[in-house]
């Protein structure tokens, strides 16, 4: 069946992507913020957490949202795609009358026609035991010390072949 967050508030990090799975976004035009905030405290997105991101946004969305940071108010993440449209619950009730919602998961088909589009995401949930908040830093600080140790080295060598 069709599903639809009402973002009443913040959605950061794990509640924006909690809100990216669903089929319908409503915000909150007047307040709240849309944004992925790993950057700012060192937090990789693994593959499952990252995806839905990639398969529903732009690139240019998508790297302003993990590169940057971005902090998107309502109407900036309706003019972005990342929402559907703004308001409350009202307007996530004419939502579902407009697109019939309440219809289409009669067929019985509608779940698999969303494991097809996204199956990306599906398939990083499914195999990855990647999907925990914190840590996964671990290649990213070998190759801090394999890059330091390789400097190391250089300097060694450059400095000996000036005596």
């Amino acid at each position: 069946m069709p599903t639809i967050a009402l973002l009443n508030g913040h959605a950061f990090a794990g509640g924006f992507m909690l809100a990216m799975y669903h089929d319908y976004r409503i915000h909150n035009p007047s307040k709240g913020f849309l944004c992925i905030n790993e950057l700012e405290f060192g937090v990789p997105l693994a593959p499952p957490m990252s995806s839905i991101f990639r398969e529903k946004l732009s690139p240019q969305v998508y790297r302003k949202m993990v590169l940057e940071a971005h902090r998107w108010g309502g109407r900036e993440a309706l003019e972005n795609g990342i929402v559907d449209g703004l308001g409350s619950l009202e307007e996530a009730l004419a939502l579902v009358k407009e697109k019939n919602l309440v219809g289409k998961g009669k067929s019985g088909v509608y779940g698999l026609l969303k494991k097809e589009m996204y199956r990306e995401t599906m398939g990083h949930i499914a195999t990855s035991g990647e999907a925990k908040l914190g840590g996964g830093n671990e290649e990213e600080e070998e190759r801090k010390k394999n890059g330091q140790e390789r400097v190391r080295m250089w300097k060694i060598s450059t400095s000996s072949a000036k005596l």
